[in-house]
């Protein structure tokens, strides 16, 4: 399964694509990152990303794209151009019968790290080592888009689908799985003794 990631942003779009084969081995396939200038007008640094975002989609032909879930934060103006992204992102893929996934920062870094909160850093030290890369990919867009993919290539929710059970999950996926199983039931998520 070829899965396209999305790190939607309106100056820097990172675009991520990995193989997700059997037993969940992944492979890096392509990174790149969409630019657009901010002295340029925002319709069309918009059409820029789109064309190159259709670019990348026609070239691969992914199973799915994974897209980064917009979430508010302090500078609205940022969050409105990454809104808007990740819906050119939907579209491009939609256009073309290609179903997209949704998954916020904090679910990347869970499914990567194991933990939701795990620093930048650590974050690309994984991607590099899950794809067996020689170094984190650059900028740190590159680096989200790949995550993007990742995340949605270790889901539980995917891998208990598929038949399998869960003992054959990653703690962190068993952890995500429990997370997701707690928020459905009112519950946050159990702290558990390290």
């Amino acid at each position: 399964m070829l899965i396209l990631g999305v790190d939607p942003g309106l100056t820097r779009c990172g675009v991520g694509v990995i193989e997700a084969g059997a037993s969940r081995r992944l492979s890096f396939v392509h990174v790149d990152v969409i630019r657009s200038s901010p002295d340029t007008p925002q319709d069309l640094r918009l059409l820029k990303i789109y064309n190159g975002l259709v670019e990348k989609i026609e070239r691969f032909v992914p199973d799915v794209v994974s897209i980064e879930r917009v979430f508010a934060q302090e500078n609205r103006s940022t969050v409105l151009g990454t809104a808007q992204v990740a819906g050119l992102a939907m579209l491009a893929a939609a256009q073309r019968g290609i179903p997209t996934a949704l998954h916020t920062p904090s679910e990347v870094k869970l499914a990567i790290t194991g933990s939701g909160t795990a620093p930048k850093k650590q974050v690309e030290y994984m991607v590099m080592r899950i794809l067996n890369l020689n170094e984190p990919p650059k900028p740190a867009d590159a680096a989200d888009a790949l995550g993007q993919a990742i995340c949605h290539a270790l889901r539980p929710a995917g891998a208990i689908q598929g038949g399998e059970r869960e003992e054959h999950l990653t703690p962190a996926q068993r952890q995500w799985a429990q997370a997701v199983q707690a928020s459905k039931h009112g519950r946050g998520p159990q702290k558990r003794d390290m």
